[in-house]
């Protein structure tokens, strides 16, 4: 049984940018032209997606050698599009009893009266009269001998542009980033979190240009819309079946808008029109055609049953999304920190310190900042994130890896789930799980406000010890808890009582399953509690952790 050939991922479409180059070399008609900018623009959006997850250079180099050949297309198929368009609002007489229809499906409208009248009848007409009604409207006419002479001209760039594309570069990327982009199946969650990124662009971008409806703003929605459309189509097979042709068409009739806007433009810069006459039919034409896309869009994008409704419920809701965006940057660090592994426990004993302390009453200032905190950074988010982040810097050497961990993690950006606030704040704290200790003149510090500067330190300090406790990367140290820290809340005679807060000077015992004093180890610790000492103002101990076991076992 044969299969049909694939049509969608990004081994096709790189090896597509290649077949539809030699195509447009041969003339540089419309057709190819259009299809190899196509190609090229899917090959971008999906190494931008990408690129979200791993951190590979070369998904940058390919989209940015992509990028150049696609925008010195770009006037050429503007002029060409142009030139279709003429065609369809203005045909010959001979071609105007058939109106042809669009990209997206939609018939054009009948001619107006002014346009009808302008074509003579063939069986009315005779003599003069005939070879006149062979003509095509002045103001068309004009307009398409300008554009043709800018279409040579173009191609002409468009010829070199192509020549200085690097082909053989493209077909081992080609090889290459497939390998890596793989790793991720079709239709994993991520590449759900991926659509629902694109989806909630998409969806600013559409209330937007409803609400100002400039040219723009349509033009930016179509794009939004297309972005969105490449990730379902080439990572979410199940909701590409579902969803395609509205998105196909939704993105058509936004392009169709945005087709008559540079017509338009183009014909009044030109100055083409022989009267104020030919003008108005001109606009009134196109107004038309622009105002009746536009209105077909918002019959199926606004409303309960928009389309956009539909899409949203097959994307991750609720605490899913956070969850996702977790695993997504899981995914990007795992291809830049030489020992993941070593980090995720880091993370993991790093919220066992965190909430040990803020059980045993020590975290008042970071407690406060969790309800208070208006930036939406929460506290023990940021530090889960730094501690998960803290050694991405290592993938530049050892040396100085703390500071490239801090700009790698503030380039990242921000997955849809986190809050900005928390991403650049996990940053610094990052940067600061070693070397230099985090004090407020620090350059890193010094233009934050006192509160935060406070949060970063304590935050550094815990990330610092959960960090020296796995100095060796051997995981021996499993699990830990605050010994001397009250349990929590308990009852006197049916009364809560709060729980008891250590002594001002009291030191803080920490127990650490898997703790050997005098090893490697336990130095480590040893010199590394000691930021922890100085924001709690106590002597801070570690010791081993006395697990109980049952007689007989």
């Amino acid at each position: 049984m044969t299969t049909g050939a694939k049509t969608t991922g990004l081994r096709y479409w790189m090896l597509r940018v290649l077949q539809e180059c030699d195509h447009v070399a041969a003339d540089f008609s419309a057709d190819p032209v259009h299809d190899l900018r196509v190609s090229l623009r899917r090959c971008r959006s999906l190494a931008d997606g990408m690129m979200a997850m791993d951190p590979d250079p070369e998904w940058k180099a390919m989209k940015k050698a992509g990028k150049r050949l696609f925008q010195r297309l770009g006037n050429l198929r503007d002029i060409q599009v142009m030139m279709e368009w003429i065609d369809k609002l203005h045909p010959t007489p001979n071609a105007a009893r058939t109106l042809p229809s669009t990209r997206s499906g939609r018939a054009l409208s009948a001619l107006p009266p002014e346009a009808e009248h302008s074509i003579a009848s063939p069986d009315a007409a005779s003599g003069a009269e005939a070879d006149q009604a062979t003509q095509q409207e002045p103001a068309a006419k004009v307009l398409l001998e300008i554009l043709r002479h800018r279409e040579n001209d173009q191609k002409h760039e468009a010829r070199a542009a192509l020549e200085e594309f690097d082909r053989k570069q493209w077909r081992q990327w080609s090889k290459s980033l497939p390998v890596r982009g793989g790793r991720v199946r079709p239709g994993s969650p991520v590449f759900k979190h991926l659509a629902l990124e694109r989806w909630t662009a998409a969806r600013e971008l559409h209330t937007r240009a409803l609400r100002n409806r400039s040219q723009v703003a349509f033009h930016t929605l179509r794009i939004g819309i297309k972005r969105f459309r490449y990730i379902v189509e080439n990572f979410l097979p199940a909701e590409h079946k579902a969803w395609s042709n509205d998105l196909k068409h939704m993105q058509d009739l936004l392009g169709e808008v945005h087709d008559l806007d540079v017509l338009w433009a183009t014909a009044l810069s030109c100055h083409v029109f022989p009267d104020e006459t030919s003008r108005k039919a001109w606009h009134a034409r196109i107004v038309q055609e622009r105002t009746q896309r536009i209105e077909e869009y918002r019959q199926k994008m606004v409303g309960p049953t928009s389309l956009w409704n539909v899409w949203r419920a097959g994307l991750p809701q609720g605490k899913q999304i956070q969850e996702i965006a977790t695993r997504r940057m899981k995914l990007w660090a795992k291809a830049l920190d030489p020992d993941f592994a070593h980090s995720e426990r880091v993370a993991r004993l790093a919220l066992e310190l965190y909430d040990g302390l803020r059980k045993a009453g020590l975290l008042g200032f970071l407690q406060e900042a969790e309800t208070t905190n208006g930036s939406g950074a929460d506290p023990r988010s940021s530090l889960y994130v730094a501690a998960l982040l803290h050694d991405v810097g290592k993938v530049k050497g050892n040396k100085g890896h703390h500071k490239v961990s801090q700009e790698l993690v503030k380039a990242h950006g921000t997955p849809l789930g986190w809050s900005p606030a928390t991403i650049q704040r996990a940053a610094i704290v990052a940067r600061f799980h070693c070397g230099a200790l985090p004090v407020p003149g620090h350059k890193a510090l010094r233009d934050l406000l006192p509160g935060e500067q406070k949060i970063i330190a304590r935050l550094a300090a815990i990330l610092r010890l959960a960090n020296a406790l796995d100095a060796a990367h051997d995981g021996l140290i499993r699990r830990l808890q605050i010994e001397n820290a009250d349990p929590g809340k308990r009852r006197t005679n049916g009364f809560l009582r709060k729980p008891a807060t250590l002594g001002k000077n009291e030191a803080l015992v920490i127990a650490a399953e898997g703790y050997v004093a005098d090893s490697p180890t336990a130095q480590t610790i040893a010199a590394e509690r000691y930021l922890l000492e100085s924001v709690l103002r106590r002597p801070v101990v570690v010791k081993p952790l006395r697990i109980l076991t049952r007689p007989g076992s």
